[in-house]
């Protein structure tokens, strides 16, 4: 294919077998034109990790125009659910996968995709996550991996793992999020007609049984929260506003968004801020005020601790950048 080193390679996989939703998520991602954004946006192609026929659920049949070569050229690589988490993937496949990760290309699975990876030698020491129902599999299979299985999925810098299938929809997103900053991030997500962040983990999609009054006090309390960040919040604080006790608000706060609620507002409040960042007003002062941080300091710790950049760092590379 035509190089254009300016525009970064997208490489999605595709084999017999392949999982028609979570392909489609990243074709829809990455292959369509989107002159609207006024970015550089990504090149995108798709190559057959084996020879034969492909087919995909659903009965579709999948033409592939490269071979695995093309991997060589890739800057990332997305890898659909696996066929079958106990089916070790061909060799060759493997082999390219290593020689991408030690070039530095990055790396990125959805759901059982994860198997791939983990055959290659390539998660050693790494944390990642994967389907709620592979992941003890997963862990007990290559016990060297960090298996954290109640994210929807677990950025560990080159590497970048989902849960299942939808999550994978989180995951990409979050991709363009990294790459070109959140305004570019919400606008691909509005195109989706998708939420440009899901809060929480897997947690939250196991069954577990809420009162529906606390379902609607819960989600009344978090609305409220995301209409007012900048107020001063506390458990004890947040409990009283949605009328339940400290213990019972905590529980179920967990079970529906995945984390605490004071993790739960500081990630929200990182979100605002990343929006307030990618313009060049306001200060950063006044962007710790409006985001509900208190202090400076504050907002800069936390911002670093969520987004491995500082405050500014983040303006400069995403205010006016594209």
């Amino acid at each position: 294919m035509e190089n254009d080193k300016d525009q970064h390679l997208v490489v999605a996989l595709a084999y017999d077998q392949l999982c028609t939703f979570e392909f489609g998520c990243t074709v829809e991602l990455f292959a369509l034109d989107r002159p609207e954004l006024g970015v550089n946006w990504y090149r995108f192609a798709v190559c057959a990790a084996e020879s034969g026929v492909i087919r995909a659920a659903g009965g579709i049949t999948v033409s592939a125009p490269y071979s695995l070569e093309l991997l060589e050229q890739a800057d990332t690589i997305v890898i659909p659910g696996w066929r079958d988490a106990d089916e070790l993937p061909p060799a060759a496949l493997l082999e390219q996968i290593r020689a991408a990760y030690l070039r530095g290309a990055r790396l990125c699975s959805i759901c059982s995709g994860v198997f791939v990876l983990a055959a290659a030698g390539v998660l050693d020491g790494k944390r990642v996550t994967t389907h709620w129902r592979y992941a003890a599999r997963l862990a007990q299979r290559y016990p060297k991996i960090i298996v954290e299985a109640e994210n929807l999925y677990v950025d560990a810098g080159q590497i970048i793992t989902s849960a299942g299938s939808a999550a994978g929809l989180d995951m990409l997103l979050h991709l363009v999020r990294r790459d070109y900053g959140a305004k570019v991030g919400n606008q691909v997500a509005q195109r989706l007609v998708a939420a440009p962040h899901r809060e929480g983990g897997q947690a939250q999609f196991l069954p577990r049984p809420m009162a529906h009054d606390e379902r609607g006090r819960l989600s009344m309390l978090i609305d409220s929260v995301r209409a007012q960040p900048a107020l001063r919040y506390s458990i004890k604080s947040m409990a009283q506003q949605a009328n339940m006790s400290v213990r019972t608000m905590q529980r179920q706060f967990q079970e529906a968004t995945g984390m605490g609620p004071i993790e739960w507002l500081i990630r929200e409040r990182i979100a605002i801020a990343k929006d307030l960042l990618e313009s060049a007003e306001p200060a950063l002062s006044k962007v710790a005020e409006l985001a509900g941080f208190g202090s400076e300091e504050s907002f800069r710790r936390h911002f670093r601790r969520h987004v491995a950049s500082s405050p500014a760092a983040y303006r400069r590379r995403f205010a006016g950048a594209f």
